[in-house]
């Protein structure tokens, strides 16, 4: 099946001049859609130039999804979080056998559903985007880098989820991580992706929402049960309309392994009729031959991928994130899209 939507990352928005410059160049390197990463201080700060640069991007043809970017530390990304600047302890993820707060939020607290909440309830009501996608939302690790290493101990464990699993069950939140509390962990954290999806439709039924999950059997992530190890009942789930599948963050993996991925990606997301969605890293990492992007794009294609991100716009120039040679990077991975692009998208194939 043809890929039938290619697209980047894009942040650090600024002015309505400067996105008009950085949209067209995104066009010319193949892409058909943006997803827009918004960060709580953009939220803060830029909230009046959001809908605008939403409105600029439609004008110019690309579809826009908008990124709950680092949200609460809940989601995944670099930004720091002003929630987490101002909120109660009690706030925060806690971990079960240290009982030591983490630096994020907990997906039980009342005041960050709220916060959530209200962050949705105004994008869906004044962009004109055409969906949502949930970035990588997790449970933190008491493990430092993120997941190189396993542990006993696990998040959340905090007053506001052991009072909702014993109004659940009837008994007090074991420490131990026992199957019942791994499958409470589970349905407590979708639970605030699922209202927010309800929230974010009931304003404009138009929009869809990807949910993008971890590949916990790759050697970056590995599975830790950061609450969103079980795809099948992400995939199931109603309110999800893409199943997206997170970037393999080591070029020293063969093809092998994003093949196996991206053909488990397709499998789920069909069985339960979702779009495919498979992420490709452009940014601080680069394979020795970058012909291998391009290889990487052509596999996901071939395996029935219908919608292939990249993270990020200009392989992260500029930034901490940089690939090594990123004008390098970035027009590999646009020759890449142009060879695998379905021409009814409105680009063709080179």
């Amino acid at each position: 099946m043809a890929v039938k939507e290619t697209g980047v990352s894009y942040y650090g928005i600024r002015s309505v001049e400067h996105v008009q410059t950085d949209f067209d160049d995104i066009k010319a390197h193949n892409c058909t859609a943006i997803l827009l990463a918004l960060t709580e201080f953009d939220l803060f700060f830029y909230r009046p130039l959001i809908p605008k640069i939403v409105q600029i991007a439609k004008k110019k043809k690309l579809k826009v999804y908008l990124n709950t970017w680092g949200i609460g530390k809940f989601f995944g990304g670099e930004p720091p979080s002003l929630f987490l600047q101002e909120c109660d302890i009690s706030d925060r993820q806690m971990c079960a056998l240290s009982e030591e707060y983490l630096p994020a939020a907990s997906p039980s607290s009342p005041a960050f559903r709220e916060y959530m909440y209200e962050i949705i309830d105004f994008l869906s009501r004044e962009c004109d985007a055409d969906g949502f996608f949930w970035d990588e939302p997790h449970y933190a690790m008491p493990v430092h880098p993120v997941s190189y290493q396993g542990t006993a101990d696990w998040s959340c464990y905090g007053p506001h989820s052991q009072k909702r699993f014993k109004e659940k069950y009837g008994y007090e939140l074991p420490k131990i991580l026992t199957q019942q509390v791994k499958k409470w962990r589970h349905d407590n954290s979708n639970e605030i992706l699922v209202e927010s999806a309800r929230i974010a439709k009931s304003n404009n039924a138009k929009l869809s929402v990807t949910q993008c999950v971890l590949p916990a059997e790759n050697n970056f992530y590995m599975s830790q049960q950061r609450g969103f190890d079980n795809w099948e009942s992400i995939a199931q789930r109603s309110d999800v309309d893409i199943f997206s599948t997170s970037i393999i963050a080591d070029y020293a993996t063969g093809i092998e392994a994003h093949k196996k991925i991206a053909e488990e990606t397709v499998r789920i997301a069909k069985r339960y009729k979702k779009i495919p969605q498979r992420w490709v890293m452009s940014y601080f990492q680069s394979p020795e031959d970058l012909s291998f992007i391009k290889k990487i794009v052509q596999c996901y294609a071939k395996a029935g991928i219908e919608s292939i991100f990249s993270w990020t716009y200009q392989a992260g120039k500029g930034t901490m994130l940089s690939a090594p040679e990123p004008d390098k990077v970035w027009k590999v991975l646009g020759d890449a899209y142009g060879s695998v692009l379905d021409q009814k998208s409105g680009q063709k194939k080179k």
